[in-house]
């Protein structure tokens, strides 16, 4: 049996594809989110925690030789590369008040606030993902008011959906600690101390200076 020594996000779908598992089942068989397993799905460079590091050791360990010898085929080879059209991400930039909803994200060593965001699924309104996506992340219900726009992501090089959204209901919890830190609204004139202008998209300021 081949020792995996680092988890990334393309070695952990490899083994969901030599599992011959969906993003549901290998979600359920570990442990996680099914949204857990589409970010490993849009970062397939990103390198796991050391908890996640260990479900996939014992995932992998425990999953029979015949998936062992096919993970070991898929992994070897280099992997064509996945155009980043072929991926998608909605995001909510959600209002209240003067307050902007945010998250705060584990990954790759470093913790980083962002909007809430899911992966879109072949067929799915964007839209309506990020209203979900919201929910299931934050607790927060919330309403579009209109899409700001689309752009190749520069870090995770997927296509990003953004919509500004106005609160309805709920307060602001993590209900995804696996992924996420902690969750916060955030007056927007202090938005640039959570995530760096220079990494927002503008239609974004735009918006928030236009509703101020």
């Amino acid at each position: 049996m081949d020792i995996v020594e680092t988890w990334t996000g393309r070695a952990a779908c490899l083994l969901q594809q030599a599992m011959r598992l969906t993003n549901e089942a290998f979600a359920e068989r570990l442990g996680v989110s099914e949204r857990t397993v589409s970010r490993w799905h849009a970062n397939p460079g990103m390198v796991h925690r050391t908890e996640v590091q260990q479900i996939l050791d014992i995932a992998y360990e425990g999953a029979g030789e015949t998936v062992q010898r096919r993970f070991a085929l898929l992994i070897r080879p280099p992997t064509p590369r996945v155009e980043a059209q072929a991926l998608r991400v909605a995001i909510a930039v959600v209002l209240r008040g003067d307050d902007v909803l945010l998250v705060c994200r584990r990954g790759d060593g470093e913790l980083r606030w962002q909007f809430p965001a899911g992966m879109v699924k072949p067929g799915a309104d964007p839209a309506t993902v990020a209203v979900q996506e919201t929910h299931g992340e934050t607790g927060v219900h919330c309403t579009i008011r209109k899409q700001l726009g689309e752009r190749v992501h520069p870090v995770t090089g997927v296509v990003a959906s953004y919509y500004l959204a106005d609160h309805l209901a709920g307060e602001a919890t993590n209900l995804d600690p696996l992924e996420n830190v902690d969750v916060a609204w955030v007056p927007r004139a202090s938005l640039t101390r959570f995530i760096p202008q220079a990494q927002l998209y503008p239609p974004i300021i735009n918006a928030l200076e236009a509703t101020a």
